[in-house]
């Protein structure tokens, strides 16, 4: 069988390893990060993308070291162009990647082709088998995943500027996105002067990001994108089962009251897994004769722990959104969302397992982040 070929990197560089052994320091986070995973784990998987597989045609750069790249640029929440220009710079960043010291970064178009590549022939597929590689790796590693697991969705405002996309509509024109949709990002109780109670909505022009995450370790396991005006109800159960298909040792799901579907509880029922989505009011305040098994489920302690442990998903998505630009679309569409949700997420997780595994943490601005 033919080996693949790559284009030549630090491994034949005159300087070798000898200039980052001087001027990477062992405790330091790229350091750690590239000796705690097997990057060719995802190479094998990303080169079947590949027309010629790495074998046939012009050597590629390693796939494995291109997404590296892009790991870089999302953890520093860098363009293609900026991070290009970042490993140039910064040392430790490309002994991380794989280049040699005195190598330039792949000019900016190269992780732009590589990008297109991944969302034309992996689709959302790849994605998912590289999140799923992680948990895998951190199993292996030794991570203890804890048994409450939690489901919420956080929202992306689509790269587009409303009011102009408004003019454009009204001159006949297509929407600038035509995957983004309205979505409500936040619903809350007011009083009007008169004493009355009213619902306010806020909303948001742009997509979703279903996510699971797990409670101890705060590794995302799972993620599915839509739309803004998706219903959040209807991606629980698709999500548990991605879950449950890489053997984590769950027992209880948290959610917030937008998950309170009485198909999800009795999914979570089904799958002998125990519920903590918060319920709403009128299913325990209500006269009715069947609210007595509400009742009795608000008072079991999987259900009391569960929805104690639910604020951790919300600041696991505030760090998604302030430290690495999940708030705002860097692209158009629903599959350049997804890229960006899913690299976004192993971002996360490669930074929370550095941490777990080797107390190291992640510093941008001077800032550590857990």
């Amino acid at each position: 069988m033919d080996q693949e070929r790559y284009a030549e990197t630090r491994n034949q560089s005159f300087y070798g390893d000898y200039l980052y052994d001087m001027v990477v320091p062992q405790d330091h986070f790229f350091r750690k990060l590239r000796d705690l995973i097997d990057w060719s784990r995802f190479t094998k998987k990303l080169i079947k993308l590949y027309k010629g597989g790495g074998v046939v045609g012009r050597p590629p750069f390693e796939p494995g070291m291109l997404l590296r790249i892009e790991l870089v640029a999302y953890l520093y929440n860098l363009s293609e162009r900026q991070v290009e220009e970042y490993l140039n710079d910064t040392l430790s960043a490309k002994f991380f990647v794989g280049l040699a010291a005195d190598q330039p970064a792949p000019d900016h178009s190269t992780l732009t082709v590589f990008r297109n590549r991944l969302l034309q022939r992996g689709k959302q597929k790849i994605f998912q088998e590289m999140l799923a590689e992680i948990i895998q790796i951190a199993l292996e590693k030794g991570v203890k995943f804890g048994s409450i697991q939690i489901i919420d969705s956080v929202h992306s405002m689509a790269n587009v500027n409303t009011a102009k996309d408004k003019k454009r509509e009204d001159k006949g024109k297509g929407p600038r996105d035509p995957d983004a949709k309205w979505g409500v990002k936040h619903k809350r109780t007011a009083k009007t002067p008169e004493g009355k109670e009213i619902e306010q909505r806020e909303y948001f022009y742009g997509f979703k990001a279903h996510v699971s995450m797990n409670a101890e370790t705060g590794l995302i396991s799972s993620l599915e994108t839509t739309s803004g005006e998706a219903y959040d109800g209807h991606h629980f159960c698709s999500l548990v089962d991605k879950d449950l298909e890489q053997s984590l040792p769950l027992e209880t799901y948290a959610g917030d009251r937008g998950y309170d579907d009485s198909n999800n509880h009795f999914y979570l029922v089904y799958k002998d897994l125990h519920s903590a989505i918060r319920l709403k009011e009128n299913r325990i305040k209500k006269k009715d004769k069947n609210k007595e098994v509400w009742l009795n489920l608000i008072r079991t302690s999987e259900y009391q722990q569960g929805t104690k442990e639910r604020y951790k998903i919300e600041r696991k998505f505030g760090e998604a959104k302030q430290g690495h630009g999940l708030g705002r679309c860097r692209y158009i569409g629903k599959m350049k969302f997804a890229y960006q949700a899913f690299l976004t997420a192993m971002v996360l997780n490669l930074k929370r397992m550095v941490r777990l595994l080797t107390g190291v943490g992640f510093k941008t601005k001077g800032v550590m982040i857990s």
